[in-house]
This record gives structure tokens, sequence and C-alpha cells, in this order.
């Protein structure tokens, strides 16, 4: 069950499956799941890497949000979704995640302390035009205080990915580092 496409993911006829969640999906996932674990990726890593130009920003004035990038590690939370909620949960996620296309839904492996299993994940997609690339520190920090969108400020959802990691006992030294010096730069 891994592979790639920008299509819609299929969830496996019959059965329960799970979906990753890296940033808001941590704490507003939005969809019926009957358990939740934290989880570990491997080959990717989550970065401020996704102009937003509709849930934290527009295209006149983007903001930054996660994407899946190849390389390092990930930690998350994964999502079981009860077989008889699969599609809907499916259709959810992809009008979601897929709104500008800036991702592609994968089926990836993860590994929890019950063992390993195979997610549904949104990896940035690195050809699209709202991918930024490696942005200087300077750059990131701006993007997330101009950032303002349909689903709130780019502050917000930075400070809610860190109080959830935090609270799981999953801390990302990075992204607390980062949302220190944000802080510092509105505090003038």
């Amino acid at each position: 069950m891994r592979g790639k496409t920008k299509d819609r993911l299929a969830p496996p006829t019959g059965k329960d499956f799970w979906v990753f969640g890296y940033g808001s999906l941590m704490w507003d996932p939005g969809f019926p799941h009957v358990a939740v674990r934290p989880a570990l990726l491997d080959g990717y890593h989550r970065h401020f890497c996704v102009y937003s130009h509709v849930y934290r920003g527009t295209p006149g004035c983007p903001g930054l949000v996660f994407g899946l990038d190849k390389g390092g590690s990930c930690r998350g939370l994964v999502y079981r979704v009860p077989a008889g909620e699969g599609e809907d949960v499916m259709d959810y996620l992809h009008e979601r995640e897929m709104v500008t296309g800036v991702y592609s839904p994968e089926w990836l492996n993860v590994s929890t302390d019950e063992g390993p299993l195979v997610a549904a994940a949104f990896v940035v997609d690195t050809g699209h035009e709202q991918y930024t690339g490696r942005l200087a520190e300077a750059e990131i920090i701006e993007l997330i205080l101009q950032g303002s969108g349909g689903k709130g400020r780019c502050l917000d959802y930075l400070e809610n990915t860190v109080r959830h990691l935090d609270a799981m006992g999953l801390s990302d030294a990075s992204l607390s580092h980062l949302l220190a010096r944000v802080r510092e730069r509105l505090a003038g």
C-alpha cells in the first residue's frame, strides 16, 4: 500500500487505516478516529517550506505552513480511522490538504511504540510554485509574522504546533528556537 499520487488516496477496502499528522492535524484533525498514537516518520522532516495562499496567508501576502520535506525524520501523531468512515475521511483530507495541489498524498511507513504502521501522509511537492525550498531564518520569521488567512495567523499555527508537540513529550528544539526568535522580533 505504498505509492505516490496527486489523486485522492483510496482507503484500504474494509479495513481501518492510519493518517499521519505533523502540523495542524495534530490539534485539529477534523475527522472521526478511534485511536491516536505518537509516531515517527523517517526520511522526511517537518519544515516551513510552503507559501500559504489560503489558510495562513493570501497570494498577495503569503504566510508559511509546514510540509514534509525529504531527509531527516518527523515526530507527529497517527490517527486510526475506522473502515466505515474511510471514504468520507479521504474525501475530507483531500479537500483540506489538496486545495492548491502543493502536496502529494502518499502511503508512508511510520514507527510507533506499538509497532510499525503504514499511514496516509501529505508530502510537499518540491516542483510546485508554493514550495519555498530553504529560506533564511529572517525571511521565515517575516513570513510567519505577516501571514494571516482563512484559518488564522501563521504565528498561531507555529504556537499551536510547538505547544502540542511539547504536551505530547515530542518537543522539537528547532521549532521552539524559531518561536523564541519570532517572539523576540515581535518584542522589538
